[in-house]
């Protein structure tokens, strides 16, 4: 792990959170199926808990209670009370405005033009995920909306995302993303995607085409698809789909608790599935 904290500038995809009306249930499950353990982030008195699901003693996702079940992907940046504003202006909504979340930052719960609902963060103390792209952590959100040139148009309004022809379709990036990834955490990012199109090192998120209302869906790497949706089974959630692609071996599962996300393992064309 690198030595100094994973940040992330304003506009880039931070933290994922999930909430459950059955805490136990949902910790057993995850701690199962990822291996993560839990620390509660609330004050002992405090009525309610925000478990962060650590991978290796680093800050990997939470889970908190609730009524409806469902992942969620929050945006960073710099002022939770502007950025609200700019949502508002592009014509978007904010459901929940800006509020402090104690200690660790400031967020707004928000939802693009189309439906699809995210979370503003303004880090303090919890600067976003620590630990990403390994088994058992978060890889990715991808935006599924009906009009993808709407969504392209409110989050390049919003966040400064782009869309270049030379990445293939389904890739948001936010130009500079790459640089701040090699300065900090990634030294070697711009050497080892030498042969990539150029920007693919300011990827953020991802973007598709639905025929269903807008969402955001969070993907989670495994290192065996399969075995990862024996384990979900086994740990009773469900599996709905799965899906092989040119680079990945995916499904869509739930958990127990009826939340839905995606586990990817990542199986370049040049190695076997």
């Amino acid at each position: 792990m690198p030595d100094r904290p994973r940040t992330y500038p304003t506009g880039v995809p931070c933290w994922v959170d999930v909430t459950a009306d059955d805490l136990a249930q949902a910790t057993d499950f995850y701690a199962g199926l990822f291996a993560w353990q839990f620390r509660n982030a609330m004050p002992p008195d405090a009525p309610d808990a925000y478990l962060i699901a650590t991978l290796d003693g680093e800050d990997a996702a939470a889970l908190a209670l609730g009524d409806d079940a469902r992942w969620m992907s929050y945006i960073a940046c710099d002022d939770a009370d502007a950025m609200a504003e700019a949502v508002a202006r592009a014509g978007g909504r904010v459901i929940e405005p800006p509020e402090d979340a104690g200690p660790g930052g400031r967020m707004a719960t928000c939802a693009d033009p189309q439906g699809g609902v995210f979370r503003l963060w303004q880090p303090r103390q919890r600067l976003g995920a620590q630990v990403a792209n390994i088994p058992g952590a978060w890889n990715f959100s991808d935006l599924h909306a009906p009009d993808p040139a709407a969504a392209q148009r409110f989050y390049r309004e919003v966040f400064g995302w782009e869309v270049d022809r030379d990445l293939g379709a389904g890739m948001f990036r936010l130009p500079g993303y790459g640089d701040h990834l090699a300065s900090t955490v990634d030294p070697d990012i711009h050497e080892r995607q030498a042969s990539a199109p150029p920007g693919f090192a300011d990827v953020v998120a991802g973007f598709t085409s639905s025929d269903e209302s807008a969402r955001w869906w969070i993907r989670f790497t495994v290192e065996d698809r399969d075995a990862a949706a024996a384990s979900v089974e086994r740990l009773g959630g469900r599996v709905l789909s799965a899906t092989d692609t040119a680079w990945t071996r995916e499904a869509v599962v739930a958990d127990p608790g009826g939340a839905q996300f995606i586990v990817s393992q990542f199986t370049p064309p040049d190695e076997p599935a």
